[in-house]
């Protein structure tokens, strides 16, 4: 038992030593946004005690987000201001240990009622991401990355879009979750496969 604390340090300092040193967060998330708008976002990121925590104040109307160290393989967004209610009442829900189905349901009521307020216009949102052995989380290199796009356009349905409900052709946009709070065009990348 008397080693029990002197594990939990070497266990905890371990764990925050996988967290990328913010220079490298804010580097590998802005990889997300468009070059000529990466000066001017917001970054969020996390602390070494793994708090998320703005790393970047932004002057512009994106919002990026590191890599989670938590999650396997390397992935780093960048979203529309105008969504971060959205978003940020996902990340609430899902740290209170809600499910997807339940964070699903409890964002589309809210968004019903008014209560979780969603964009008016289409606003984009972008994935970076790559596999575990493609990502350096010393230096922030990353290759073999690609980009996922998704448009959100609350309420949306493929009637009002003219876009099918699955893709039916490599890189084709699609609608997802059409009719709801959460409807979106995906456009996945290409495999080269």
């Amino acid at each position: 038992m008397k080693y029990l604390p002197i594990l939990l340090s070497l266990v905890m300092t371990s764990a925050w030593a996988q967290i990328p040193s913010a220079e490298v967060q804010i580097k590998t998330a802005l990889m997300a946004a468009p070059e000529e708008k990466r000066s001017g976002a917001q970054v969020y990121g996390y602390s070494q005690k793994g708090e998320l925590i703005i790393l970047q104040k932004g002057t512009n109307e994106l919002i990026c987000l590191a890599d989670d160290p938590n999650q396997k393989g390397f992935s780093v967004s960048c979203y529309h201001k105008d969504l971060e209610p959205f978003m940020a009442r996902g990340r609430e829900l899902k740290a209170q240990g809600k499910t997807f189905q339940e964070i699903f349901e409890t964002r589309e009521a809210e968004a019903k009622s008014g209560k979780l307020s969603m964009p008016k216009q289409a606003s984009n949102l972008q994935v970076f991401s790559a596999p575990a052995e493609s990502y350096d989380p010393a230096t922030g290199e990353v290759t073999n990355g690609k980009f996922r796009y998704v448009v959100y356009i609350p309420w949306a349905t493929a009637a009002s879009t003219g876009l099918p409900t699955k893709p039916e052709a490599p890189g084709m946009p699609w609608i997802m979750d059409p009719g709801t709070h959460r409807a979106h065009i995906m456009i996945n990348p290409v495999s080269k496969d």
